[in-house]
């Protein structure tokens, strides 16, 4: 019932929003059409429509792109997991995935690497991937779901992301926590799936330090999002109570991007 009155809410909140801004698309249609529209039904209104041709039907689309994120969020579960296999389900060769080609992998000198920390973090110092290690590690046999309907499954280990933002003191009631990566990749998660059991801070892959193709030096691995949310060569971290978006996110990708 909880979730059903959030739910409930959320719908009336966009609907409007997205309402007010289909009213502006067609001042010649009556308002009772839209401000009567479902939820469907407005996405049906949409669907003869050019998104290059107006402005205000892509910030209707986005509008409903914050509905889907904030459902997902209510019924999102801090402690239901994802499904683990065993290492005769794995999928070999595990593929890659990136917005270019494997021979373009970015290149990271293990010699000089830092993860740099910022934002509300207790102690910002940087971490070498020998500190890393040191810390307690775990593995996991989880399936990635790409938003391009494929899967794959994969053995990762590494440090329990929960485990990594309280050793640094990060603030986990603030809202969001940021990586920017050395491919120039971007993104952000909310603070209930950084802080899920099963959300891995990995830095092997199959019992093997971290291959370039799949991230190196590290990889945000959560069985419980999409593949385009899981962050790879990741040279910064940081927590914030500021939306800060991501690569493909800004591009019109959900950014909840829970599955």
């Amino acid at each position: 019932m909880v979730y059903k009155k959030r739910l409930l809410q959320i719908d009336s909140d966009v609907q409007q929003e997205a309402n007010r801004e289909l009213v502006k698309l067609a001042p010649n249609l009556q308002r009772r059409g839209f401000l009567t529209a479902s939820g469907l039904g407005t996405l049906g209104l949409l669907s003869g429509c050019t998104i290059s041709d107006e402005p205000s039907i892509e910030k209707a689309l986005m509008t409903i792109s914050r509905f889907n994120d904030k459902v997902q969020a209510a019924l999102f579960s801090p402690t239901a997991l994802a499904p683990t296999y065993t290492p005769a389900d794995m999928t070999r060769p595990f593929p890659f995935n990136a917005y270019y080609d494997e021979d373009e992998v970015v290149e990271v000198d293990e010699s000089s690497y830092k993860l740099e920390l910022a934002g509300l973090i207790g102690n910002k110092s940087a971490w070498t991937l020998d500190s890393l290690r040191a810390l307690p590690q775990e593995e996991q046999i989880t399936r990635h779901v790409c938003v391009e309907g494929w899967s794959a499954i994969g053995r990762w280990g590494g440090v329990r992301f929960s485990t990594f933002l309280k050793t640094i003191g990060a603030d986990t009631t603030a809202k969001y926590v940021g990586f920017k990566c050395a491919d120039d990749y971007y993104t952000s998660i909310d603070m209930p799936t950084a802080l899920h059991p099963q959300t891995l801070l990995t830095l092997t892959y199959d019992g093997e330090v971290l291959p370039p193709k799949y991230g190196f030096p590290m990889k945000l691995r959560m069985p419980t999002k999409l593949g385009y949310k899981n962050p790879k060569h990741i040279t910064t971290i940081f927590v914030a109570n500021a939306y800060t978006g991501g690569y493909w996110e800004d591009q019109g990708y959900n950014w909840f991007g829970g599955i």
